[in-house]
């Protein structure tokens, strides 16, 4: 068997990035994601060492197959990246409730069934690697988003939680936790890149490539959370320690009456 990394959500943004970052340095990725014919582009910009798996992440029956059809094409993963995920935004009382237990299925479920369908080999070899990918938005809630920004706190305090379940074993997890990212993302959570601009500062802009580089940078240097630029480091921690008396009202007129 060859070792890979698989990363999730690999057809755009952060996902494409890191598979970018991962295959520059030499490893072989399993690209994972809903559309075929994105991951096939970036397969074939890649070239050598990188595989197309597509994956509904939403459905458990198709989770529950991936561990098998990477072993059918003889790789094991030794490296873990759930960066697939999804938003939607708006007041929860206007809420849709399929869309919301969706984010819910692709942000929080897909993680923990992955994580536990691949980390056990990992821990069996004595190595491997887990990068999920939340938020600077999982150290506070999120009004306009609150399903969005629960999730993302639940992938930071898990992905704690099994990086101390795992040491010792040889087998590492970290958190990455971008600010704002020129994706494609907020269009799709119903909030263009335009209007995100007037509700965040220029500064929390970093470029998905930069991202990536900082994900993997920080995975192989053994850190547990990691938060790429200076000024989103910054707002990470106003959101954590700031009395959510005070903050939530700002957030709220911010996002919902944008």
């Amino acid at each position: 068997m060859q070792s890979a990394a698989l990363v999730t959500g690999a057809s755009s943004g952060i996902g494409a990035e890191i598979a970018r970052e991962l295959h520059r340095r030499g490893g072989h990725v399993v690209l994972v994601a809903r559309r075929a014919d994105r991951l096939a582009e970036l397969a074939a910009e890649l070239g050598e060492r990188a595989v197309v798996v597509p994956t509904d992440l939403s459905r458990p029956a198709e989770r529950a197959s991936l561990p098998d059809r990477v072993a059918a094409l003889g790789l094991q993963i030794d490296t873990l990246v759930n960066n697939a995920g999804l938003a939607v935004m708006g007041p929860q009382h206007r809420a849709d409730p399929d869309a919301e237990l969706n984010v819910i299925e692709v942000d929080v479920a897909a993680v923990v069934d992955l994580c536990t369908r691949f980390v056990p080999g990992m821990v069996a070899r004595g190595h491997g690697a887990v990068l999920n990918v939340a938020s600077v938005g999982a150290f506070g809630p999120l009004p306009g988003g609150a399903v969005y920004g629960a999730s993302k706190a639940f992938v930071l305090s898990y992905t704690h939680a099994l990086r101390a379940e795992l040491k010792g074993t040889g087998v590492t997890a970290a958190t990455l936790c971008p600010g704002p990212v020129h994706t494609g993302f907020g269009e799709l959570a119903g909030i263009p890149d335009e209007q995100a601009e007037k509700l965040m500062p220029k500064p929390l802009w970093v470029p998905a490539n930069e991202v990536a580089r900082a994900g993997v940078d920080g995975l192989v240097a053994g850190r547990a959370v990691i938060v790429p630029g200076r000024y989103n480091r910054v707002a990470a921690a106003v959101n954590y320690l700031t009395p959510r008396r005070l903050l939530l009202p700002l957030l709220a007129r911010g996002v919902l009456k944008s």
